[in-house]
């Protein structure tokens, strides 16, 4: 959780009915406390079958996360789903002892889900079978309704006047048993995110930016599972260093095997061999294990076997020929990088740059993010190629391709036509 800030007068939620004068030391803010204690947590077929009932019987949205062991095991999976509706109240889930959850979220299918920060947790939450239909994302919603921060603990505090526990959000959360500080900091994660919700929602009505928020909300809902990234080793720490494609091959086999063990071992990547590690041993190419050994990363405290298992990995992109090499440079597809556009065609740079400057005005008089407006890429996309029949209805067409809302097309097609009629 992060520290709480007050928020703008004209666009937030107060708690308090303005500061206190100089000489007056500010009310300490209440430290939030689970409403009925920490739940246990549900481990069983049985206590599943029991929450499943009780959540059915409730009523109103349900408020949802989930908590990773991101840094410490293979992987994004859920180690903890904390849940709570009213009518059924908290619950605290171990999808290690209950992995099919599917049976929970048909019971909730039909429901609205708060979630903060939902792009975050809906991965693993679909993996274990909960995927929402709707969804209210707390986090976003402070965006748009311009708050200048909107972490959990800022949100709850600011908005509700509540403080949140901090200091276990980036645990090992495969741990077992969790321990009961732990258990403590999950429910209260979920203690008032329905309340949250709520006052979220009256303030973005207040604003005029409920249906924007709505349209969000959907979009993320239906999104489909992101497809695997393509080459993921490539975007290795510091892989700018690696120009020659021997050395990128040996990047490829290092990273390769090194995701193997992680996933085998169920580890984070990271605790196996350091992308730092990777780079030094692609630059210097070791021949042999002791050439190896006395490269960054590759210290004493690792064993033999290990060191010549990353020796084997290097050797094999070393006898790679070179039809089997990978090829540098491959760009992503899009626009070049902006700061190369003055010399490739000015009258894009001229474009985009006008183009930057009414999205900017335009978020500020908003008083929201400019990457929640519109997205920088697409921004890019439509500078750099703009439609070849350049009219409001064609612009408003591209933009939809990009996959913008209509909220957010209605809001920046005007200022991005006349930026795309600029002259360079």
């Amino acid at each position: 959780m992060t520290d709480a800030q007050e928020t703008a007068e004209d666009t937030s939620l107060r708690t308090t009915g303005g500061a206190p004068p100089d000489d007056v030391a500010p009310a300490p803010i209440p430290l939030l406390e689970p409403r009925e204690g920490i739940p246990p947590v549900v481990a069983s077929d049985d206590a599943l079958a029991q929450v499943i009932s009780a959540f059915a019987a409730g009523t109103g949205p349900v408020a949802v996360d989930a908590e990773r062991a991101s840094g410490y095991r293979y992987g994004q999976r859920a180690y903890l789903v904390q849940l709570r509706r009213e009518g059924a109240g908290s619950a605290l889930i171990d999808p290690v002892g209950c992995p099919d959850l599917s049976g929970l979220g048909a019971t909730l299918s039909d429901s609205e889900w708060i979630l903060h920060a939902a792009t975050q947790d809906l991965p693993c939450l679909r993996e274990i079978g909960m995927i929402p239909t709707g969804l209210f994302d707390t986090e976003l919603a402070g965006r748009l309704a311009g708050f200048p921060r909107v972490g959990l603990g800022a949100m709850v505090e600011s908005v509700l006047g509540y403080a949140l526990e901090k200091g276990h959000s980036a645990v090992d959360w495969s741990t077992r048993p969790l321990p009961d500080p732990w258990l403590r900091y999950a429910a209260l994660d979920v203690e008032l995110l329905i309340d949250l919700r709520d006052a979220l929602e009256e303030e973005l009505d207040r604003q005029g930016k409920l249906e924007w928020a709505q349209e969000e909300f959907e979009a993320i809902a239906s999104a489909p599972p992101a497809p695997p990234r393509k080459d993921p080793w490539r975007r290795t720490s510091g892989m700018h260093k690696v120009r020659r494609r021997r050395q990128m091959a040996v990047v490829r086999e290092l990273w390769n095997t090194r995701d193997q063990v992680a996933q085998r071992r169920d580890i984070s990547p990271g605790k196996v061999l350091g992308d730092g590690a990777i780079v030094e041993a692609a630059l210097a190419l070791p021949l042999t294990v002791q050439a190896l050994t006395a490269l960054p990363g590759f210290g004493h405290r690792m064993g033999r076997r290990q060191l010549e298992q990353w020796q084997a990995a290097v050797d094999r992109a070393r006898a790679l020929p070179e039809s089997e090499l990978p090829q540098p440079g491959q760009q992503l597809a899009g626009p070049p990088p902006p700061r190369s556009w003055a010399d490739k065609d000015p009258a894009a740079a001229a474009r985009l740059s006008a183009a930057r400057a009414a999205v900017s005005e335009l978020a500020e008089r908003l008083n929201m993010p400019q990457e929640n407006l519109i997205t920088p890429d697409t921004v890019r996309r439509v500078c750099w190629e703009p439609p070849q029949s350049m009219t409001p209805s064609s612009l408003e067409d591209t933009l939809a391709g990009y996959g913008a809302r209509r909220w957010q097309i209605e809001q920046v097609s005007p200022l991005l036509f006349r930026a795309l009629n600029t002259d360079a």
